[in-house]
């Protein structure tokens, strides 16, 4: 095992090489967006209020999803884009679309939106939840699939929720624990972090389990509130592990793991980051836009 020290950041490596990647990331608690080099280091940081989504661009520009909306920022942090949800509205993902418009999830209005380069809705899903739901509990990570399907955290529920392109509901997928996001892989089977369930999945479309990482899995890295993730095109998976409800700078905040459950590295900075929420690998070389990273 080897060890990088910057400041307080301490980024674990196993086995004989040292395979640490840039990550753009979101810090819930913290309020900030940050893109941190392999080494650790920040190399570009905005504010955000509860940042929950995060996604660098083609054109090198950051969009993500804030309590209130979602925006996009140039490098030279300068919003080129930003919609601005109702009050009483939270807004906890993001994702860009091949035509420019961004996907939003809402909760408190139940809707999943495609917002245009205006800032006006171009296209409304509405969504139906429990009332017993909370509205900070009613959605998560939400994604559109290349085929124009809705994938849907509901995370008040325990469910997954597949829509079709007009809103109609083609399946549900049970979770154990609230799931916080979803991915659709290659091979159609989802990747499904469970938020307080302290684990991982990976389904098959009929339903059935075919991977999974549990609480203690992993040596020295307890899973805490799973949260967001990157299937990289090695087949490893970044993981987010939010530490609040109880675990703030107690451990790694996020972790790369191979298909065999082996820590390839962890991150962990308890003095310039909180409660990391959400990850994306800038090595993965794909266009976001056109559904080619997995995340």
């Amino acid at each position: 095992m080897k060890f990088a020290l910057a400041l307080t950041t301490l980024i674990i490596f196993t086995g004989s090489l040292m395979a640490a990647r840039p990550i753009l990331c979101c810090d819930y608690s913290g309020g900030t967006v940050t893109i941190l080099s392999a080494a650790g280091e920040i190399e570009w940081q905005v504010e955000a209020k509860q940042p929950q989504d995060c996604w660098q661009l083609p054109s090198g520009n950051i969009l993500f999803a804030y309590r209130g909306g979602a925006k996009e920022v140039t490098r030279e942090k300068k919003v080129v884009w930003e919609y601005v949800a109702s009050e009483k509205v939270e807004c906890h993902g993001c994702q860009p679309l091949p035509n420019g418009n961004v996907l939003v999830i809402e909760c408190g209005s139940s809707r999943i939106i495609e917002v245009d380069r205006a800032g006006k809705v171009a296209k409304e899903i509405k969504l139906v939840t429990k009332d017993s739901v909370k509205l900070h509990n009613q959605f998560r990570g939400t994604r559109k699939t290349s085929d124009g399907h809705y994938l849907v955290c509901f995370k008040g529920e325990s469910k997954i929720v597949e829509l079709d392109a007009n809103g109609k509901v083609l399946r549900e997928v049970p979770v154990t624990g609230d799931p916080h996001e979803v991915v659709q892989l290659a091979n159609q089977n989802l990747l499904i972090t469970c938020g307080d369930g302290h684990q991982v999945v990976e389904v098959d479309p009929a339903g059935k389990t075919v991977w999974q990482l549990s609480e203690n899995d992993l040596p020295a890295h307890p899973l805490r509130l799973m949260a967001g993730c990157h299937r990289l095109p090695d087949g490893n998976t970044i993981f987010a592990n939010y530490l609040g409800h109880g675990h703030l700078g107690e451990q790694a905040q996020f972790i790369e793991v191979t298909p065999d459950k082996k820590v390839v590295w962890a991150f962990e900075d308890k003095g310039r980051f909180k409660t990391i929420n959400q990850i994306m690998a800038l090595d993965d070389s794909g266009d976001v836009t056109k559904g080619e990273v997995r995340r």
